[in-house]
């Protein structure tokens, strides 16, 4: 029991870190590398909770990165999360003077309440043709944590 000195990530930790979530490609999505680092409570859903998985049990110090399948991180691509949405629609969900391209993120409100996004992928004078897949869906991630301190 020599390393009972190293305090290491638990549920409840309170941790100051560095991590960058970035394609395979080595294209940052989000990286606090380059700014101060992060100070999270663990277990509030300040990091997704498969990012916090990663995390348990890490040593203070440790400098790691982890590679992410899909299925380990937005989930693979699912599509019938990709629906046509007709023009009728697409006017109730946006102010009239608005052009749409192809690669937008169109937000709609949803039956009771709530909002999600869509990605326009088609349009044409009937409707549009919208992928509401997470931007990240069937796509391995790169996740690289630095652990500075843990209380």
């Amino acid at each position: 029991m020599s390393n009972a000195s190293v305090p290491v990530v638990t549920e409840t930790a309170y941790l100051t870190l560095h991590y960058r979530l970035a394609s395979l490609t080595g294209e940052n999505i989000v990286s606090t590398f380059e700014e101060k680092p992060a100070t999270l409570q663990f277990g509030q859903g300040q990091l997704a909770p498969f990012l916090e998985a990663c995390l348990l049990g890490l040593p203070e110090g440790v400098h790691q990165t982890f590679e992410l399948a899909p299925e380990q991180a937005f989930g693979p691509r699912n599509p019938e999360l990709i629906q046509r949405i007709s023009r009728a629609t697409l006017e109730e969900n946006s102010s009239m003077d608005e052009e749409y391209r192809v690669g937008d993120l169109v937000d709609f409100a949803a039956p009771g309440g709530g909002r999600f996004a869509g990605v326009l992928r088609e349009i044409d004078a009937q409707g549009a043709l919208f992928d509401f897949n997470h931007p990240l869906a069937g796509q391995t991630l790169k996740f690289e944590v630095k652990i500075i301190g843990i209380l």
